[in-house]
């Protein structure tokens, strides 16, 4: 039986391909291979067909195929645009989103900001990281970018406890990420990167 999520995935893709742009490749920052679209999502290899979304090598669906196939239907010309990042709250229509989005990608990954530190390199090599701009400054202890999709990109400010102030972790947007996909979807590439960290860093099992 087909999920929801499945078939909302699928009907993303059929709208997307009753009217594919030509230069779709160059729209989504992805290689054109045969019949599919290669590129990189959340630090694994992707494909997107026509019929499906594999990612890391097989089938996907749930959530992560949702945002997936809405990024290919937000498919646009209009290249990344990193500096100066935006807040969460800056994007459309953010409000109703904004708490969900600081529990589950920022205090999400407050507790382990130490191991993150340690596993900075592993992280930026996963995730295609990006050097950071230099209008975010010098005041976190760690800054860094990461791009989950090749158009979107997260810039990570984190800040390790000390005697006075507990761990805290901020999150910004690259400047455009609200051309590519919609706002409650930019929330949930915001909680699934931050998930992909606390993967690579042996926090939770890998999905």
């Amino acid at each position: 039986m087909t999920d929801n999520y499945t078939k909302i995935m699928l009907h993303n893709l059929d709208r997307l391909f009753m009217q594919r742009p030509q230069n779709l490749a160059q729209c989504l920052g992805a290689q054109c291979v045969g019949n599919d679209w290669a590129l990189n999502a959340f630090g694994r290899p992707c494909r997107i067909h026509p019929h499906g979304i594999d990612l890391g090598g097989g089938p996907v669906s749930g959530p992560v195929g949702v945002i997936l196939s809405l990024y290919a239907l937000h498919a646009n010309e209009a290249p990344l645009v990193l500096d100066p990042p935006a807040a969460f709250r800056q994007m459309p229509d953010s409000a109703p989103y904004v708490g969900a989005f600081r529990t589950h990608t920022e205090t999400l990954l407050a507790p382990f900001t130490p191991e993150i530190e340690k596993a900075a390199d592993l992280i930026f090599n996963s995730l295609c990281g990006l050097e950071p701009p230099a209008s975010l400054g010098a005041s976190a202890d760690l800054t860094f970018v990461v791009r989950p999709l090749p158009k979107i990109a997260l810039c990570y400010q984190c800040y390790l406890p000390d005697e006075d102030f507990p761990a805290s972790v901020t999150c910004l947007y690259s400047h455009n990420a609200h051309l590519f996909l919609p706002t409650d979807a930019l929330a949930d590439v915001g909680e699934y990167t931050s998930r992909r960290i606390l993967e690579l860093i042996g926090a939770i099992p890998e999905q």
